[in-house]
């Protein structure tokens, strides 16, 4: 079984930066709000990518990777949610 991922645009409010975000659908369900990283305090070669402002349910993590793409990013988000409980 896998879930049916999907994107939504959404400007994120972040000190003037940091602005373009993605919510993540599962199964029409939010399951994470993405940001682009843009501001100049991080790291320059991280400049672009992706990071989870926000994650819901299994998606609710303290550390999670960047990622190059939105795509990326959603498809951590299906496995996280695939993982079977421990």
């Amino acid at each position: 079984m896998t879930l049916d991922i999907s994107f939504q645009p959404m400007r994120v409010l972040i000190d003037g930066h940091d602005s373009e975000g993605k919510l993540v659908l599962a199964d029409n369900q939010l399951a994470a709000v993405f940001v682009r990283l843009d501001g100049t305090h991080h790291d320059p070669q991280h400049k672009g990518w992706w990071h989870l402002e926000a994650g819901f349910g299994k998606c609710s993590v303290r550390y999670a990777p960047l990622f190059k793409t939105p795509e990326e990013a959603g498809a951590w988000v299906e496995q996280i949610l695939m993982r079977k409980a421990a």
